[in-house]
């Protein structure tokens, strides 16, 4: 971190796809252009990385993070993070809020301070090759039934890596009647939860054996670069996917399917820019992170670069649906229902441990009770950090 106040260096963590990287390269060099004395360099990690890094470790070593929302609880209590709050003017704060994909800039709220902006919005979503669908006079399945009788034919894929399988349990668990995290007992009712796997590992084994091993841009990559599936039920959007010229094909986008006559919540992931407490330059950082927030920047340069707004204009604007075959409005009903993962403090040490714990369960290793006790078992310990 360069402390020569006429030569300016920020240094920032992104991940390794083109949404969450080349999307700030390009608004860096941006305002290093508006800021002749300013240089921000941007170094990227892997999907798992970001989900799983120290923000202790990174915020030591980065002035700018790109993080997700579970992380943020941690982040005020431990003092990584600077609250933008004390940087930035309140109005624009409220006119972020009042613009937020679904839950996307309270996910970044924490005791009453905002810890991120909201500058990426993302939830599991349906997806689909269109040209395909039309060819083979497919049906896109509208209900739970419909998915699992596409599903045996062999052309349905999605992410069921441990974390994903995690997320998707949560947004069965809602279907299904049971409102995550408002015990203090257990994640949901033990009978609920055991019916949660049981039905996710019917369609799991349907699928092919490859989607326990897969993150969402396996799934998109796969689907553009080939034309083995057909169709995603809830993979995490990546509307690059849906932009011509990305990829080989083209994704549609559109909302998931109904369970017992209603429409499935995923549940809310995207991302956000954060500045470290430990930055010796907390000022400029801040106006870059909020350089990047801004709605003119969402939908033009960030967007134009390979970035997924989380500007609630940017999902509207004509021209960002007209780049991205409506991904944005097809699905922002999907965002607005999405749930919020909770906010306390030991949620990060549940969602570490318990995400194995499941996938082990729907892969057949443990059985499906067991797995349950162990899940509420950690639960209940990290409620006690």
């Amino acid at each position: 971190m360069d402390t020569n106040k006429n030569n300016i260096s920020l240094k920032g963590i992104a991940w390794n796809h083109t949404r969450g990287f080349t999307s700030v390269v390009a608004t860096a060099q941006r305002f290093e252009e508006l800021n002749p004395n300013m240089r921000i360099t941007w170094e990227k990690r892997s999907l798992q990385a970001f989900a799983d890094a120290s923000l202790d470790e990174l915020t030591n070593n980065y002035d700018l993070l790109i993080m997700d929302n579970p992380h943020v609880s941690i982040a005020a209590r431990d003092n990584n993070l600077l609250a933008f709050n004390d940087y930035l003017n309140a109005e624009f704060i409220e006119e972020l809020a009042n613009n937020s994909v679904g839950k996307s800039h309270a996910s970044y709220n924490v005791n009453g301070k905002q810890w991120t902006l909201a500058t990426d919005a993302a939830t599991p979503i349906a997806t689909w090759r269109e040209d395909l669908i039309h060819q083979q006079n497919i049906q896109i399945p509208n209900t739970w039934e419909d998915l699992l009788t596409l599903t045996k034919t062999g052309k349905v894929a999605f992410a069921s890596i441990p974390i994903d399988t995690l997320m998707h349990h949560y947004m069965l668990c809602e279907a299904l009647g049971a409102s995550v995290f408002t015990s203090k007992i257990v994640v949901a009712p033990r009978e609920i939860m055991i019916d949660a796997i049981k039905m996710y590992k019917k369609l799991v084994d349907l699928a092919p054996s490859y989607c326990l091993e897969m993150n969402p841009i396996h799934i998109a990559e796969l689907m553009t670069s080939t034309d083995e599936i057909v169709y995603s039920p809830f993979n995490y959007g990546y509307s690059n996917y849906s932009k011509k010229n990305y990829a080989d094909k083209v994704l549609k986008a559109g909302s998931l399917v109904t369970l017992n006559g209603k429409r499935l919540r995923s549940v809310l992931g995207g991302a956000g820019i954060a500045v470290s407490s430990k930055t010796k330059h907390a000022k400029v950082a801040m106006q870059y992170a909020e350089f990047n927030a801004t709605e003119k920047i969402q939908s033009g340069l960030y967007f134009d670069f390979g970035g997924q707004p989380g500007h609630r204009k940017s999902w509207l604007n004509e021209e960002v649906n007209k780049q991205s075959k409506n991904f944005f409005k097809d699905t922002l009903q999907t965002l607005d229902k999405a749930i919020m993962r909770p906010q306390y403090y030991g949620y990060m040490y549940f969602q570490d441990n318990a995400s194995p714990v499941i996938h082990e369960a729907v892969s057949g290793k443990v059985s499906i009770e067991a797995a349950v006790d162990k899940m509420n078992a950690l639960y209940a310990e990290s409620l006690k950090l």
